[in-house]
């Protein structure tokens, strides 16, 4: 298969998602409302929290979400070929780390922009929280050795 037509048909498949899926997942399941104040404007302290132009925030939520990716695709095609990873490129941003990452943003965004582990302190307990920072400091360290 031509490369560009991967190409084209990978990024067709992510705008048709982010036009549809994230749409129903937006109204269906986080049930968002723009007439709801975000922290950005409830808690500003113009330091943490500051009302800013949409670029600004996608480029820090895409650079704070790229991650794991381009460790895991590779790794998928060196050991099961390039169709697996190419699905797992396009299937799992759309179907896991889209969902994952929105969910988030939403629960953060609902918890005054609180972290997600305060949050799963309070939801959970001390005990949880303790459990989800360490895993996520093994997911920071395991990123770090890879590309530190």
């Amino acid at each position: 298969m031509d490369v560009l037509l991967l190409v084209g048909l990978s990024g067709l498949a992510l705008v048709i998602a982010y036009c549809t899926y994230g749409r129903w997942l937006s109204r269906r399941i986080f049930r968002l409302d723009d007439s709801i104040v975000t922290p950005a404007h409830s808690e500003r302290d113009d330091r943490d929290y500051c009302p800013t132009r949409r670029s600004i925030v996608f480029g820090h939520h895409f650079t704070s979400i790229a991650g794991t990716g381009p460790i895991v695709g590779p790794a998928i095609a060196v050991m099961w070929g390039w169709l697996p990873a190419i699905l797992w490129v396009v299937l799992g941003s759309i179907f896991v780390g889209a969902v994952h990452d929105f969910g988030s943003l939403v629960v953060s965004m609902r918890a005054k922009g609180r972290s997600i582990g305060d949050v799963a302190g309070d939801l959970l307990g001390p005990r949880a929280r303790l459990i989800f920072l360490s895993i996520l400091i093994v997911g920071l360290w395991i990123v770090l050795a890879i590309f530190g």
